[in-house]
């Protein structure tokens, strides 16, 4: 029987002590009521509240979990390293070993740089673009997210407007309005910043339309800009490459996180020759930034993607997913929306303009043992397997009937129409 007893007990503790009780991209403010807080244990595809309840987890803390929680040999790298050396006065040689391996492994890469999360390299990224010339205009997509820094956080609590003075916003995926923006930008222009695809939180993900990408390209050209592309999210979910390689374009810069050591506090910028020179000259550093057990992780991760075929059957676990859940949902008399690369997986439901009915869909799976999000995109991890969606869809196949049984008197999250109200 579900229970929440101890989260909710946790949560009261919380409050007292953290601002909130919770805050960044992993509170459940937004989740449906009783989603957990707080979980205790991790391992392969499922995850374990403080209640000790087990769920197949769609939200791969929320992208890192890329070929699954605890993978022995990532855990093995990660031990043998624990016992050398960690963080130290300097970096071990590890640095120079998995800067290597990503020169090696990414197309327009000729250099890295590593910090720890993905806002670290979104901003050294920006960063670069403006030492690049000396230029401060730097273009971005609208509703696109590049992280929680002042210039990019989605929330304007603490951010006045200088520190965006210098953003123009374009549409995504429009040739034109990037060309506008980019007319805009005048004399000034840095840098034009791209996601692999738009993955805007509530929203339908766009893949990326090669016309737009290559005015993208050409633009930067033009000007004497430099073009980024933001990888923290779908690096290594879409290719074995930057994912704009699958439409024939090759940014300046890519940024990347989330999976690069499964789980391990790793992240990267990647440049080519031409923005060298300008990364050399920024100054961007951490305490953490070079400790020796992520970059172990790292380096036997990007083994695992060059040599097995976890991408290959993510693609084919999250077809299946994408495929079973839609015929079931039209069994019990509902239509859904998927979009973005199977990978990474969109589900809203058609005519629920508020949520109601994802969120109380997603809540009753919840309950069942899946762990699925209603307004953000999820994520397969390459320990999933066909038996794991034949269980998530014994708990969707209930949780349909639960809300076809109570469609009239399903409610909207208030949190979540006043936040995308604001």
């Amino acid at each position: 029987m579900w229970s929440n007893a101890k989260d909710r007990a946790l949560r009261d503790r919380a409050a007292q002590v953290i601002p909130g009780g919770m805050y960044g991209h992993q509170s459940t403010v937004l989740m449906p009521e009783g989603f957990p807080q707080f979980f205790t244990r991790s391992d392969g595809t499922r995850i374990t509240d403080a209640d000790g309840n087990t769920y197949i987890d769609f939200m791969c803390a929320y992208g890192p979990n890329l070929l699954g929680y605890q993978h022995p040999r990532v855990m093995a790298a990660i031990e043998r390293q624990q016992a050398l050396s960690d963080t130290s006065t300097g970096p071990s040689p590890l640095i120079v070993d998995l800067a290597e391996a990503l020169v090696g492994m990414i197309s327009h890469a000729d250099w890295a740089m590593f910090c720890k999360n993905g806002s670290d390299a979104t901003t050294m990224a920006l960063m670069t673009a403006r030492a690049y010339r000396g230029k401060r205009k730097v273009l971005v997509a609208t509703g696109a997210y590049h992280g929680s820094l002042p210039w990019s956080t989605p929330r304007p609590g603490g951010v006045v407007a200088e520190d965006r003075a210098h953003l123009i916003y374009y549409t995504y995926n429009d040739p034109q309005a990037l060309a506008d923006a980019v007319k805009q930008a005048g004399d000034d222009l840095a840098g034009i910043f791209a996601t692999p695809f738009r993955h805007d939180t509530f929203h339908d993900q766009t893949l990326p339309d090669a016309e737009y990408a290559r005015a993208a390209r050409r633009l930067a050209d033009e000007h004497d800009a430099l073009l980024v592309v933001d990888d923290v999210r779908a690096g290594f979910r879409m290719s074995r490459d930057c994912s704009w390689e699958t439409i024939g374009v090759r940014p300046d810069l890519s940024a990347w996180g989330k999976v690069l050591g499964n789980g391990q506090p790793i992240s990267a910028l990647l440049g080519n020759d031409r923005a060298r020179e300008a990364a050399a000259n920024i100054f961007v550093t951490g305490s953490y930034w070079f400790s020796a057990v992520p970059m172990a992780a790292a380096l036997e991760t990007l083994r695992i993607v060059r040599e097995t075929d976890y991408l290959e059957h993510m693609q084919i676990i999250g077809e299946l997913f994408r495929s079973a859940l839609t015929g079931q949902a039209t069994g019990y008399g509902f239509t859904l929306r998927h979009t973005g690369p199977e990978t990474l997986p969109m589900v809203l439901f058609e005519e629920d303009p508020d949520f109601r009915l994802g969120y109380a869909f997603c809540a009753a799976a919840m309950k069942r043992g899946v762990y699925l999000s209603p307004y953000h995109n999820m994520f397969i991890n390459a320990a999933m397997t066909e038996a794991d969606i034949a269980e998530t869809l014994e708990a969707t196949g209930a949780a349909f009937e639960e809300i076809k049984q109570n469609r009239d008197t399903l409610q909207p999250s208030q949190v979540l129409m006043a936040l995308m109200e604001a």
